[in-house]
């Protein structure tokens, strides 16, 4: 007859062992997870950015030829008359005017 309070009988449960690495294991990918969720928010947000930047831009370049009948001459005079700003260190823009009476070509790329 075995004493039941003999630690040689065999449990049908898993060790306290098991459960800490399943809790473990658990925490970490949760973990990975919310780095994921914030790492595509913040890229989500730098791609609306750019996207407000070019429409920005596009705004003014229209909004010069309207009231000046030319073109802006450099990305420096948009800003100084049409109140362009953005953040040089997180963009960069390639403006290329072509001539007074032409649509001017212009980049932003992340930097």
């Amino acid at each position: 007859m075995a004493n039941r309070f003999d630690k040689t009988s065999i449990s049908i449960l898993p060790s306290d062992n098991f459960y800490r690495v399943i809790s473990v294991v658990i925490f970490v990918l949760i973990a990975v997870f919310f780095i994921q969720a914030v790492e595509y928010s913040g890229r989500s947000s730098i791609e609306k950015e750019q996207e407000s930047l070019e429409s920005a831009i596009a705004r003014d370049i229209v909004q010069c030829y309207a009231i000046e009948g030319m073109y802006p001459p450099s990305l420096q005079y948009m800003e100084d008359h049409y109140g362009l700003t953005y953040d040089s260190n997180v963009f960069f823009v390639d403006y290329q005017p072509i001539a007074a009476n032409l649509y001017p070509d212009y980049t932003v790329i992340l930097r």
